[in-house]
């Protein structure tokens, strides 16, 4: 294994949704999420809406009709950090749901509170 990668650490329930995911999808997912841990961004990964500056990427794929999303940080020095991963029911326009970019942010302060407590530097 590379010792350059950065680890994973999953917030919430986002590793058990993604698990749920059809196999194309957390292929692509799983992808995305290890060039995130090289230091590289996926080609589709785009910043999500609303959280400019913190460095919060969304992976979007389609399958059998279907929309799903994966959501990770990069913000944290070192650490890339999954904090939702969900398929979007809501067939009106392209923005993520209220809940879901709540459930976002609370994931991200999680984060920053993990990576306080276990990354930092005393």
């Amino acid at each position: 294994m590379n010792e350059l990668l950065k680890p994973v650490e999953w917030v919430g329930s986002s590793l058990d949704n993604l698990k749920e995911f059809p196999d194309d999808v957390r292929q692509t997912v799983g992808y995305a999420l290890y060039l995130a841990q090289c230091g590289e961004k996926y080609p589709s990964a785009k910043p999500l809406k609303g959280f400019k500056g913190s460095g919060v990427l969304e992976v979007v794929e389609d399958f059998d009709g279907d929309t799903y999303r994966a959501v990770y940080t990069v913000k944290l020095a070192g650490v890339v950090y999954v904090l939702h991963a969900f398929q979007k029911k809501s067939k009106q326009g392209i923005a993520t749901p209220k809940q879901d970019v709540e459930l976002i942010k609370t994931r991200l302060r999680r984060a920053k509170e993990h990576y306080t407590e276990n990354y930092s530097k005393p």
